[in-house]
């Protein structure tokens, strides 16, 4: 299958790393970072994980859909602010079948994918490893041993969703990577993504790292409660357990990751757009689809945007 990466920065060049490492015939990295995919391009990517350093070759490159065939499968891989601006990309190199996957991380991405594309041509999912840029033509990947690292599935499961979805996760399993196809993936993304939005949008607006937080009663009671405001609306759209997943959860992310800024605090710092609305935004979104209030959800976003619409006045 023809497959296109359509956002080719740290995540996506893994991603599409893990593919052709694991066989995928042919695999199109689109992205405008000319330095990367001209890099790419001449000499192949250096891909750095924890089995080793491998020279992967044969990807084909472009700055946009401009001159890009027709694909199979077309993944989304940028920021969730401008994945409408990626679907425009992705309609110009997709025919009637090609399934399109959104790996972003966060909620909600595959209903911005269902406002251009029919849900029976959609998988959407996550991945849950750290990845790094660190130059052009080079990518890592770090994930933890022995841990699903991919996990994905169709919004509507058909003969075209089913093949797509067995061959990313056949090539991906053959690249290194521990991927999972799933029926219904809602409740491994919710997990991550109710994770993610406590610690990433508190640490954001306290400017302290996960340890600092969790150190600080009033901080860690502020993560709780978004945890909790997420619980509450997975269960009412039909996804139980997230609450009690939660409670395990803590105690390994401040082991792990105590002494880190998570990836939207980073954004803060480097006054950056951060992906607010498909963390705690998307909490309150499908909250009040459901009916269930999420006040700490709503006003830690309103926080977030707050900051970042002003990075220029803050001392």
């Amino acid at each position: 299958m023809k497959i296109a990466m359509v956002g080719s920065g740290a995540a996506g060049s893994v991603f599409a790393s893990y593919l052709r490492k694991g066989g995928a015939e042919e695999v199109w990295l689109i992205d405008p970072y000319k330095a990367h995919m001209d890099k790419v391009a001449a000499d192949g990517m250096i891909f750095r994980n924890p089995d080793g350093e491998f020279h992967v070759t044969g990807f084909k490159t472009a700055y946009s859909a401009e001159g890009v065939p027709q694909m199979d499968i077309v993944i989304i891989m940028v920021k969730t602010t401008i994945t409408d601006v990626a679907c425009e990309t992705a309609k110009l190199i997709s025919g009637p079948d090609t399934v399109v996957a959104t790996l972003q991380n966060g909620l909600g991405n595959e209903e911005v994918l269902k406002k251009h594309f029919p849900a029976s041509r959609i998988l959407f999912g996550c991945g849950n490893m750290g990845t790094e840029l660190p130059e052009p033509g080079v990518c890592v990947s770090k994930p933890s041993a022995g841990v699903e690292n991919l996990y994905f599935g169709p919004c509507e499961m058909n003969d075209v969703t089913r093949a797509a979805g067995e061959y990313l996760e056949k090539c991906f399993a053959a690249g290194g990577a521990l991927p999972k196809f799933y029926e219904d993936v809602r409740e491994r993304i919710w997990k991550k993504a109710t994770s993610n939005s406590g610690f990433n949008t508190v640490c954001a607006v306290l400017r302290l790292k996960i340890r600092e937080v969790y150190d600080t009663p009033e901080g860690v009671k502020l993560v709780w409660d978004i945890w909790k405001e997420a619980s509450d609306v997975a269960a009412a759209l039909g996804i139980p357990g997230i609450w009690e997943y939660m409670q395990e959860e803590m105690p390994r992310v401040v082991k792990g990751l105590g002494d880190y800024y998570p990836s939207m605090a980073q954004d803060a710092q480097k006054h950056r757009q951060t992906e607010v609305d498909s963390l705690t935004g998307a909490i309150s979104m499908f909250g009040r689809k459901v009916g269930v209030p999420t006040p700490t959800c709503d006003v830690i976003t309103l926080a977030v945007k707050a900051i970042q619409a002003n990075y220029e006045r803050q001392y």
